[in-house]
């Protein structure tokens, strides 16, 4: 016994500290970008839409840490407001998506029968359109909006917690200790406490870990090709678009948009990692 355990424990060892790191990466980084979408540009004190046309593409300097862009406007600024702007979007529309998908799964996988169908057909007539379709249409009703980002990325996020909570839903509902607590004539409520939330509860931050990572892709792509937020306002899609004729004379400044865009992604999917380990 003793020799089958000294035989594990190098593959253990060179198993266990991948998870540790996977974990403190991601969250390190969540929160890093978590601090900076609450402070915004208050971080720094300084104003993203302040001018300065005898200072354009400036190089990173004490005074401007980042560099300027072509109005000469504080890059470092403009990127702590554009983390403002994108996870904070992200952050509501995961909610609001997740939330009436999460009920109307569990509602769906409870009752079964024609409620299951039609909230089936309907999450199905949701689903056959497709996603960036739906953004670009309310885009197109309210430009330079970004309700309506907002509203299009939550009406289509949805339907990915609904289908994955009705089938989760209708295994555990099925499990005969589900079934002896139905008998023993336990609530409604305490079974979803009990049985339905710590088993559904992990995938459903999986979920709102990648429906927030699609969230800022969308946004900042929207905002790439001008139609959704619209200039001056700070959003990394967009100025991507306006720092895109200068990547030749300034291309250090092009790239940190891009660079916070995928920090942003890889954070969050490495947040996921973190939360299949645990």
């Amino acid at each position: 016994m003793q020799q089958t355990n000294a035989i594990q424990s190098p593959h253990a060892q060179t198993r266990l500290p991948k998870q540790p790191i996977a974990k403190v990466l991601g969250f390190g980084l969540v929160t890093g970008l978590a601090i900076a979408a609450i402070g915004g540009p208050d971080l720094i004190g300084v104003d993203p839409a302040k001018q300065s046309l005898l200072a354009t593409l400036s190089p990173p300097s004490l005074t401007h840490p980042l560099g300027t862009d072509h109005l000469g406007r504080d890059m470092a600024a403009r990127l702590l407001s554009g983390a403002q702007l994108s996870l904070s979007l992200a952050l509501l529309s995961v909610l609001t998506a997740g939330l009436p998908g999460t009920i109307l799964g569990v509602t769906s996988a409870w009752f079964g029968g024609w409620t299951d169908r039609l909230l089936g057909a309907f999450a199905d007539a949701v689903l056959a359109m497709p996603g960036l379709l739906l953004v670009l249409m309310l885009a197109a009703i309210a430009p330079g909006s970004w309700w309506a980002l907002y509203a299009g990325i939550s009406l289509t996020l949805w339907v990915e917690y609904f289908r994955y909570t009705r089938q989760r839903a209708r295994i555990i509902l099925a499990d005969p200790s589900v079934e002896a607590s139905r008998l023993l004539g336990l609530g409604p409520w305490l079974l979803v406490r009990r049985h339905l939330i710590p088993e559904i509860g992990p995938g459903l931050l999986t979920i709102a870990a990648f429906g927030a990572a699609t969230a800022v892709t969308a946004v900042a792509a929207l905002g790439f090709v001008n139609v959704g937020v619209r200039p001056p306002t700070a959003e990394w899609g967009v100025m991507m678009t306006e720092l895109l004729p200068y990547w030749r004379e300034a291309p250090f400044l092009i790239l940190q948009p891009v660079a916070c865009l995928v920090i942003t992604v890889l954070a969050l999917h490495l947040s996921v990692g973190g939360l299949r380990r645990s």
